[in-house]
């Protein structure tokens, strides 16, 4: 993708930077791009635009919903999106996408489930790809929400498919996060993973409308206690239980009303610095073990692959194995 020599490069990204600044979504969509690519060569020239548009970052409202597939996540962000920008914020979604394996393309197409706030000039929406890996969700989606934040955007929402670790990885990107839940499923409460109360902010019992209506009741009550049984992660929130419909835009406004109280609350303690800041740290030591990693791999790729022939055949021990694998590393 870069290409340039070292001046024209650097002339190239600081227009790009200041393109960013202006809003300019074509831009936008080249500066994410650029952090997206999985190329050695793009890498610091993504750092380097990061660097430069970071003094604009952070002051976003940034949102991470979850969900297991079918509780109606893109519906509800639609509609919380355009309610949104209704009232003058410019939005920005990034949906945390499972590339494709087989193919590396993106398998939800988020653009295609949420096509009016696509198509809305006040938002921004595109899929956040993992390339497969837990560490994609962090670098790749980490970097692009601050070069949204950088392009103005005062409210980024962030869509995890719920499944695996995914979600305890948007958690910790976000100031807050919302966990999405279904009534009358049947087993309610045996549907809750003792690790989502705990990063829980809010629970919304979605698709209470209709028939489902008092269901929705009953179950945001079950919620409600289990949380009573575990401890608050913070000192000054306590996570509330809600009822909503993504598809008639209730209990939005209350959705939203707390996002705001939890901003000024843990703002107003000093919390939400702290939060931020933490994640930053633990942001750099992800990126520091995935480095390492890959450098490992890169020392040992001829050793490597005749070892694990060994320990599949078992000549050797996996123990023996890593014990050799690094003292080729100290050799190197």
């Amino acid at each position: 993708m870069v290409s340039d020599t070292p001046d024209g490069l650097e002339v190239r990204l600081g227009d790009l930077a200041r393109d960013v600044r202006y809003g300019d979504r074509a831009a936008i969509g080249q500066a994410i791009t650029l952090v997206e690519s999985g190329r050695a060569e793009d890498s610091s020239a993504a750092q380097a635009l990061l660097a430069a548009l970071l003094p604009a970052s952070g002051g976003a409202h940034r949102v991470g919903i979850t969900g297991v597939p079918g509780v109606g996540k893109s519906t509800l962000i639609e509609s919380l999106g355009t309610m949104l920008t209704e009232r003058g914020h410019r939005v920005a979604v990034l949906a945390v996408d499972p590339t494709s394996t087989l193919t590396g393309g993106s398998i939800l197409g988020d653009k295609t489930r949420m096509t009016s706030l696509a198509n809305d000039p006040a938002a921004f929406v595109r899929p956040s790809p993992t390339s497969g890996e837990l560490g994609g969700v962090t670098r790749v989606t980490r970097e692009s929400v601050l070069v949204l934040e950088a392009a103005g955007f005062d409210v980024v929402l962030v869509e995890t498919v719920g499944v695996g670790q995914s979600e305890t990885a948007v958690a910790d990107m976000v100031d807050f996060f919302v966990v999405l839940m279904l009534a009358g499923a049947g087993d309610d409460l045996q549907g809750i993973k003792k690790g989502i109360l705990e990063i829980a902010d809010l629970i919304a019992v979605n698709k209470a409308d209709g028939d489902n209506d008092e269901r929705a009741n009953i179950a945001a009550r079950d919620y409600e206690l289990a949380l009573h049984m575990t401890q608050p992660a913070s000192s000054t929130w306590s996570p509330p239980v809600i009822t909503c419909s993504g598809l008639a835009g209730d209990g939005l406004e209350d959705l939203w009303a707390h996002v705001l109280e939890h901003r000024r609350l843990t703002t107003a303690s000093g919390e939400l610095a702290v939060r931020r800041a933490g994640q930053r740290v633990r942001w750099m030591h992800a990126m520091l073990s995935e480095r390492m990693r890959a450098r490992l791999a890169a020392d040992v790729r001829d050793l490597l692959p005749r070892l694990e022939a060994d320990v599949r055949a078992d000549r050797v021990t996996p123990v023996a194995a890593v014990d050799q694998l690094i003292a080729a590393v100290d050799e190197a």
